[in-house]
């Protein structure tokens, strides 16, 4: 094989595990009843108030359909997600632009972004193909204090519930298996 196709080959398989790549870093919890679920320190919807907010949006936007348009600017209609649902994100950014009229774009919320950068990747290669816009935000933008945000609603400001001691040995049970 010359040199020339054997570095081809290199950049393509590459490309290819970039892309491709399992990039599971999450933390799960469990439901009462042993339903699996991620995690997130603070609500989607902080992150969608500061950032519309600075773009002079309209939240939760309701469409002629019912569904609702987490922030509709002047240029896009942006749904915003945290990183386990990126491929969720894409499929209601672009039902949104057909709505409005508006362009499309996804703000994919990465709360540890050096280990969930590649659930951007997949969502910035796919606006590449289907030709919308796509960003990501991290919790920097809530700009908090002790961890946490200004938002009285938000998950970091509730208190936490006790978990019965049933739960506990669930969850214990769960993690074994």
């Amino acid at each position: 094989m010359k040199v020339n196709n054997l570095i081809l080959l290199s950049l393509i398989i590459f490309v290819f595990s970039k892309q491709y790549a399992y990039c599971d870093n999450f933390k799960y919890g469990y439901t009462s009843s042993g339903y699996k679920y991620v995690i997130h320190n603070h609500s989607e919807s902080s992150y969608q108030h500061v950032w519309c907010s600075q773009h002079n949006g309209i939240e939760e936007f309701k469409n002629p359909d019912k569904t609702r348009v987490d922030c509709l600017t002047d240029t896009h209609a942006t749904e915003f997600d945290f990183a386990n649902k990126w491929a969720e994100s894409v499929g209601q950014a672009l039902h949104y632009s057909k709505m409005t009229g508006k362009r499309a774009k996804v703000v994919l919320i990465l709360e540890n972004p050096k280990k969930q950068m590649c659930y951007y990747e997949r969502v910035k290669n796919l606006s590449k193909i289907h030709d919308f816009d796509s960003e990501f935000v991290t919790p920097e933008i809530l700009n908090l204090q002790n961890g946490k945000c200004s938002f009285k609603n938000c998950k970091c400001n509730r208190k936490k519930k006790k978990i019965s001691f049933f739960s506990k040995i669930f969850k214990i049970i769960s993690n074994y298996n």
